[in-house]
């Protein structure tokens, strides 16, 4: 192994002497650079050998330092094993190791605060992380999310992978991380790639972009559904919310996206953002049945078993014009994965050869919704591409 020259082994111990917050290896350079309140500082190496065995030295002082092992990293996982200890205690220590890896600990642990984001971050200036750490709301609401959020809204371009895009996309939404403009040009890059306005049907379902007209009879039904509202009728609260504006935007959205979702990750966010959109009416009846037509027998023993002063029975007694519109309400509450689920166990398929799977559930689910816009999605030639 070789040993650290007089010069570095003096600068190096300075350096970590004074009050440092973080720790990189530029091994291209061969210089150590540290995170301080002040800046940063730098070290330039002068190795007397092998590159790689002298950074492999400094790397076992800077881990003595930092964790009191010269094993670094491994060790102090196999510390934490041992002891039986939560996985945040001594974060900060971990970035002073320059060690990639447990930077990426630190990233995604629960521990994590918005101060040690920022100095995670410039540790370690990577994409996943970025998102793993908007995922948390310390720091989202924080300025390193602001940060953090520009990276993601620079580079998103570049990613290909559907998942990735959902995911960037769903933190980027968090309120304070994007404006209006940024907003709406990420919704029209769905128009291209239906993976952007994926993430926007699971995160902002009342807050579409470039939303529609309320549905033709809403203004009919309105006064009556916004006195049931105020009374606390749960379910004239969310057909009032389906018709509306709001509502109609995002089943319109919804409807596109389905009849072309890009692979297996779409289509599970797609079912969940649904039965999301619904979850309050999930909750007070049971969600059974493994098939469409199995829920809406369930759905229709619900509703004629109703007690007759119940909340559903004032709201279909009121507005009875509307109660294919509230049954079809109670049946898309309990669809979710799962019931895509025997579909895709059996098969890898993305693309057309997926979708030509799902058909006979997604035409089910089209039809639902067909009755809560009053349009056949059948008949509508609009086409988002997928990937």
């Amino acid at each position: 192994m070789s040993e650290l020259t007089p010069e570095d082994s003096l600068r190096l111990n300075v350096m970590l002497a004074g009050e440092l917050h973080a720790v990189r290896i530029d091994a291209a350079n061969m210089t150590i650079l540290g995170l301080t309140s002040r800046g940063t500082v730098s070290v330039k190496l002068h190795p007397t050998g092998r590159s790689d065995q002298y950074l492999r030295t400094v790397k076992e002082l800077l881990a003595t330092h930092a964790i009191g092992s010269p094993s670094g990293y491994p060790a102090y996982v196999q510390h934490w094993s041992r002891m039986g200890q939560a996985r945040d205690n001594g974060l900060d220590r971990l970035l002073l190791l320059g060690d990639s890896d447990a930077v990426t600990s630190v990233a995604y642990s629960p521990g994590l605060t918005a101060e040690l984001a920022r100095r995670s971050w410039w540790a370690h200036p990577v994409a996943d992380h970025a998102r793993g750490m908007l995922e948390r709301e310390c720091v989202a609401q924080d300025d390193v999310g602001k940060v953090l959020a520009d990276f993601l809204l620079e580079h998103l371009p570049f990613e290909n992978e559907a998942h990735v895009i959902m995911r960037t996309v769903r933190v980027l939404l968090q309120p304070g991380l994007t404006d209006e403009e940024a907003r709406l040009t990420l919704w029209r890059k769905g128009l291209l790639d239906n993976a952007y306005q994926v993430g926007f049907i699971s995160r902002l379902q009342d807050e579409i972009p470039e939303q529609l007209d309320s549905r033709e009879d809403f203004s009919s039904v309105e006064g009556k559904l916004l006195l049931l509202s105020e009374q606390g009728n749960v379910f004239a609260q969310q057909i009032k919310r389906v018709l509306s504006a709001s509502g109609q935007t995002f089943f319109q959205a919804y409807g596109k996206l389905l009849r072309y979702p890009a692979d297996q990750d779409v289509v599970l966010v797609l079912l969940e953002a649904l039965s999301s959109y619904f979850e309050v009416l999930r909750s007070l009846h049971s969600c059974q049945g493994e098939t469409i037509e199995i829920i809406h027998h369930n759905v229709g023993v619900f509703i004629a078993n109703q007690e007759p002063e119940s909340a559903l029975t004032q709201l279909l007694k009121t507005l009875p014009e509307l109660a294919n519109e509230v049954r079809v309400m109670l049946v898309l509450s309990c669809i979710d994965a799962n019931i895509a689920t025997p579909i895709l166990a059996q098969t890898t398929a993305t693309g057309s050869l997926m979708r030509k799977k799902l058909e006979p559930l997604f035409n089910q689910i089209l039809q639902q919704l067909s009755v809560l816009i009053g349009k056949n999605f059948s008949a509508d030639p609009v086409r988002r591409r997928g990937r």
